[in-house]
């Protein structure tokens, strides 16, 4: 394969856009080499500058959950346009999308749409502590919740590959209400309790999805919930990631767990840039203009991203494709490992239905601190040799991987073929 056009595009962008990208992952920090720039992507497939054509296992970080360019979420976009951009006013197609989206988790009764995921959890957040009176909010080492201030601290994915452990801007105050516990450690989380008296929460990641994609083990998730229940505090769901990956509704759902108040984003809006948060109605007539706890946006509720966002979850519950994902996902997973058994390479893989990751490790990988065990210099080097072979990737050892309902057998052969050369190229480093 050649680059050159990207190459090209990539030096050209330097001049105008910081690192010329606009989110530091794109930058291949951790990978090494320049930035792939993309032309389109129809289906399970991408097409960079170049010509380059590829298996998509990013899809947007996870939106294109029916593949590219779906043909009723394109109709239904289109449709939306031709009435006009944005309003900054009320839309039909805001309740429809609602009643969709509450009907698709127990105890929602409201949801408040805004314009991305850190919107969202930043708002969640704020409702939490306007529902108990506390300030203090109890965060996990891995699980990223957007780049607000007061959770950018001990997070995954970006800044676990740039290798920081924070981010410079945020000061000190600004994190001073955030308690950091280990993920699948309950007992990390009570000893705040038992130092702290004003928490109001704890957010998660039901599945850790900027980690790699870390689950739950041996009911973790219940026991937190249960002991929440116990200290009167809220458990806060960011399902940005994972609502409607799993089942046509959240993780929490397949775990057992009901939280209080729930995050999400990304295949809600079918592509388009959405977010929003829902809880049961005493905790969310505490939001403007029902009551004290301000929050807006010009955008929200945006009628091209509700379109989008009624379109693909219309056809996602009438596909119900999530028995075909864990049937892809298991084939993929098999193919990984009995590929580096082939070459004797140390992997390990988790899985959840549409989300995977692979980790260059022998570890079992159950938190960020065993996530951090992967070989990162044999995830780059895996990285490019799936690009070379057709295989988009996240170019991040600590990004999750998404299928699509796209995916067919002949994108698996495809899969299977650049796995073998790629785990061959590691073996041989």
């Amino acid at each position: 394969m050649k680059f050159k056009k990207s190459q090209k595009l990539y030096e050209k962008g330097l001049k105008n856009l910081v690192g010329a990208v606009n989110s530091p992952v794109r930058a291949f920090s951790s990978v090494g080499g320049n930035p792939l720039f993309i032309k389109k992507a129809k289906g399970s497939k991408i097409y960079d500058v170049d010509g380059n054509k590829y298996v998509d296992l990013v899809v947007s970080y996870g939106p294109m959950i029916l593949g590219h360019r779906h043909k009723k979420v394109e109709k239904a976009a289109k449709k939306a346009l031709k009435n006009g951009y944005s309003f900054g006013a009320s839309t039909a197609a805001e309740i429809k999308l609602a009643k969709i989206v509450c009907d698709a988790f127990p105890e929602m009764d409201k949801v408040r749409f805004v314009n991305s995921g850190t919107e969202a959890v930043l708002s969640g957040i704020r409702l939490a502590r306007a529902f108990t009176g506390k300030d203090k909010i109890i965060k996990f080492s891995g699980c990223y919740h957007g780049h607000q201030d007061a959770l950018l601290v001990a997070a995954g994915s970006g800044l676990a590959t740039l290798s920081l452990p924070g981010s410079k801007g945020v000061p000190e105050g600004a994190v001073k209400n955030t308690l950091i516990a280990e993920y699948n450690n309950l007992e990390s989380v009570k000893k705040h309790f038992e130092e702290h008296d004003d928490i109001a929460g704890v957010i998660i990641e039901p599945i850790g999805g900027n980690m790699g994609v870390v689950i739950p083990q041996n009911g973790f998730l219940k026991d937190l919930k249960t002991y929440l229940e116990s200290k009167g505090a809220l458990l806060i769901a960011d399902e940005v990631m994972t609502g409607f990956r799993s089942t046509f509704g959240g993780a929490q759902e397949k775990l057992g767990v009901v939280a209080d108040i729930t995050c999400l984003g990304k295949v809600i809006g079918g592509g388009f840039p959405v977010g929003a948060y829902g809880a049961r109605n005493e905790i969310m007539e505490n939001v403007a203009p029902l009551g004290g706890m301000y929050q807006a946006g010009t955008l929200s509720g945006n009628p091209i991203a509700m379109a989008g966002g009624i379109s693909t979850l219309s056809e996602l519950k009438r596909q119900n494709p999530y028995d075909k994902f864990d049937e892809i996902g298991a084939i993929i997973e098999v193919i990984l490992l009995e590929t580096a058994k082939k070459y004797n390479v140390d992997l390990v893989v988790n899985r959840f239905g549409s989300m995977m990751n692979p980790f260059f490790t022998k570890s079992k990988v159950t938190n960020f601190a065993e996530a951090q065990t992967s070989d990162t210099e044999k995830f780059g080097v895996f990285f490019w040799e799936m690009i070379k072979n057709g295989v988009f990737l996240p170019p991040s050892q600590f990004e999750a991987w998404f299928l699509n309902s796209a995916i067919s057998a002949k994108d698996i052969k495809v899969i299977a073929e650049a796995t073998d050369k790629a785990m061959k190229a590691v073996s041989e480093m």
